[in-house]
């Protein structure tokens, strides 16, 4: 008995309760508590317990037929110490196992894709007594403890029951509620004491404060219309055009502070809605600590960022999005966490998610830490999250970040800082089985919702099926084709001549993979310039130049993105501390811009020639892709029996009487001119339509003879007779 009071005394006991609680005595039963901050404690409908000498832990001995008497869940009231204010609380130590050994065993494996609604903290009504189930994996550990406002931040008041081999603990608190403050203390196994957020917490604080919150969800769902649509999505055919968005710095109000997802709801989706595109991509909305990081250092995987709003306020502006045919895509962040001590790192006094070998544990560039992917409860956390994301927020994908740091083992590291695999080999086999199970639950359990990989290697069938050797991803994005594409769109056009190849080189592999053609936030940041400013030339030039750019990537075979700010040029490298440079977006070239974007998704969405064989070669052909001297391309984009041809000038000269060779005969619209005074151009164009001609040219038996504008590009779809 001395050696379990002083164990509970100091918070090393491994199971408190095999000593707080009801428990035979003799004679009768005895019922415990340990109440560290109490000068009285008394048993309701019994009486008065006696405090243990020198020590927190009172006591009182019942008889049997008082036990009879005794709810199962019985009441404590107390003093504290210095104090005459009384408190009552139903024991948590009157309770049994909640968890179940099923879900527990399932966790050990690393196969419960609804873990987060067993781990973490959970409202619930036991045995008629509300309060809060709390749970959290933390193995190898002498003691575990639920801390809050409730306790006094008082690490030893609620011990938690130890799960066995699991490694999971669990502690059901009578009396909590919704927004409730709370972390878990961990007392090591070198008795290290360590306070800790819930890794599973659906809600914390608003930086820089670092609390998990319990979470209350109680929204209603008004878009089953548009999950169902989604069940069926046939995607491979259909458009997808990404506005890609940072949250906190899109727009602010006057004062700088951010707008919720209410705001966001009812001032982003519609503008969205205007342009065209089919789906928004936010950068990672996940809880953070750095304003900095962009949100690629997470430190709540299941908890929407505070900077914003609610969980609930959060699914109000995805359910807004999809009630407006406008799918939402969370940027995801696998591949590593920060070092911040009082999130994930070191949970548990030591490597627990992630690698102990800092060879594999550590990404030396980005100072973060590596997860363990061999281990099963790590695994099952990550994909557990990405359902979770899935079926509570109904997003309907997830781009996976930095999928290349996972693949390889010697990733950014240099010789002598990294171990081979177990065949000798680079290949992070871990990661790589990891990325595989993800993809086959997501594409299994939620038909219609895609994964894209930010995957900048040459690594084969990324987005090829698992079962055929592949990842598994549905998407891949694009780098070499958006490397080179702006490269060549920074080159003077005097020089363009030499690097022509830039732009054809894509259809050497355009169709290997599943592609995402992205002009992303990773180009307009860290003194790479605006899309607008990088362009070559003086400001006629650089209007122009991106608006051909922006015309080359929808007429290009892939699905498209675009990083907000780029839709109307603003001049100023992105800065995620302060909004957009709204004042520039309806001015002039710039509002031009954005009547470009808008009418490119138009045509984009509304003609299956452009969309329908974005991964499939068929869908291509090129007319002209070797007149270098005047830096013209021309190709064809078809499907379903219709031809879009897709002309680029990329001088400063506009092309009169060019000839171009065409499949048919007949007249052909003018669908598209990016020259538009509408757009900012100087309107150089052909008067609407162009009648063909019957000669020979680029193996063709008919042509035309167009003027191609300067810097520009132009659609042409034949007329029907």
């Amino acid at each position: 008995m001395v050696e379990a009071l002083t164990k509970i005394q100091h918070g090393w006991h491994h199971d408190p309760f095999e000593w707080l609680g009801l428990h035979p005595g003799r004679p009768g039963y005895v019922v415990r508590a340990f109440m560290p901050s109490a000068e009285s404690v008394e048993l309701e409908g019994i009486g008065a317990m006696s405090r243990y000498e020198g020590t927190d832990t009172f006591e009182i001995n019942i008889s049997k037929a008082q036990k009879e008497n005794l709810p199962q869940h019985y009441t404590l009231h107390w003093t504290e110490k210095g104090s005459q204010k009384s408190h009552k609380v139903v024991s948590p130590y009157s309770f049994q196992p909640v968890l179940n050994d099923f879900d527990l065993d399932l966790f050990s494996a690393g196969t419960h894709l609804h873990i987060y609604r067993f781990l973490g903290a959970r409202l619930q009504t036991i045995d008629d007594v509300e309060g809060c189930l709390f749970a959290v994996w933390a193995p190898n550990v002498k003691r575990v403890s639920v801390v809050g406002d409730f306790n006094g931040w008082h690490g030893l008041r609620h011990p938690m029951r130890n799960r066995g081999g699991s490694g999971v603990w669990e502690l059901f608190v009578p009396g909590l509620h919704a927004s409730d403050n709370y972390k878990f203390e961990i007392r090591s196994h070198s008795d290290e004491i360590l306070q800790k957020t819930d890794p599973y917490a659906r809600s914390m604080g608003m930086r820089p404060d670092t609390t998990s919150k319990i979470a209350s969800d109680d929204y209603q769902w008004a878009d089953e219309g548009w999950l169902s649509q989604r069940r069926q999505w046939q995607w491979l055919h259909e458009p997808m055009s990404i506005y890609e968005v940072h949250a906190g710095s899109w727009r602010r109000h006057d004062d700088g502070s951010f707008l919720s997802y209410t705001e966001l709801a009812e001032q982003l989706i519609p503008y969205v809605k205007e342009m065209g595109y089919t789906h928004i991509e936010f950068l990672p909305f996940t809880e953070h600590p750095l304003d900095e990081s962009w949100g690629y250092q997470v430190s709540g995987y299941y908890s929407p960022t505070a900077r914003h709003g609610s969980a609930d306020e959060l699914r109000y502006l995805i359910d807004t999005a999809h009630q407006n045919g406008i799918g939402i895509i969370l940027d995801w962040v696998p591949a590593h966490f920060p070092r911040d001590e009082f999130a994930l790192a070191r949970f548990t006094g030591e490597s627990c998610y992630e690698y102990g070998d800092p060879k594999k544990g550590e990404h030396v560039d980005w100072g973060t830490l590596i997860f363990n992917y061999g281990r099963n409860e790590v695994r099952n956390f990550l994909v557990a999250n990405a359902v979770y994301w899935i079926e509570e927020f109904h997003i309907d994908g997830l781009r996976v970040d930095a999928v290349a740091s996972m693949l390889y083992l010697d990733y950014s590291r240099e010789h002598g800082q990294w171990s081979p695999n177990v065949h000798g080999g680079r290949e992070h086999l871990e990661a790589i089985d990891f990325l595989k199970n993800l993809n086959n639950v997501v594409h299994a359990e939620f038909p219609g919702v895609l994964t894209l990989a930010e995957e900048s290697t040459d690594w084969p069938m990324v987005s090829r099926p698992t079962d055929g050797g592949g990842l598994g991803f549905s998407m891949k994005w694009n780098m070499g084709w958006m490397h080179d594409t702006l490269n060549y769109a920074q080159t003077d056009p005097l020089y363009r001549r030499f690097h022509q190849n830039q732009l054809t080189f894509s259809q050497l592999y355009a169709y290997s993979e599943n592609f995402v053609l992205p002009l992303s936030h990773d180009e307009v940041v860290h003194m790479k310039r605006s899309m607008l400013d990088k362009m070559s030339g003086d400001a006629w030039q650089k209007f122009a130049n991106l608006r051909v750019l922006y015309a080359y990537q929808y007429a290009h075979p892939g699905k498209k993105l675009l990083f907000m700010g780029g839709e109307f040029g603003q001049w100023d490298e992105w800065s995620e501390s302060r909004s957009l440079d709204w004042a520039v977006s309806g001015i002039d070239k710039h509002a031009g811009l954005y009547n470009l974007i808008s009418d490119l998704n138009g045509i984009y969405r509304s003609k299956p020639a452009m969309h329908f064989y974005d991964f499939d070669h068929q869908g291509f052909q090129w007319i002209s892709c070797d007149d270098v001297d005047n830096s013209v391309l021309a190709f064809i984009r078809h499907a379903q029996g219709k031809a879009i041809l897709c002309l680029f000038n990329f001088t400063p000269a506009p092309l009169e009487n060019y000839i171009i060779g065409v499949p048919e005969s007949g007249n052909y619209k003018e669908i598209f001119n990016s020259d538009a005074a509408w757009y900012g151009g100087t309107d150089v164009g052909n008067g609407g339509e162009i009648s063909s001609q019957p000669q020979q040219e680029h193996g063709f038996e008919h042509s035309l003879r167009v003027t191609i504008p300067p810097l520009a590009a132009l659609f042409l779809e034949k007329m029907d007779t």
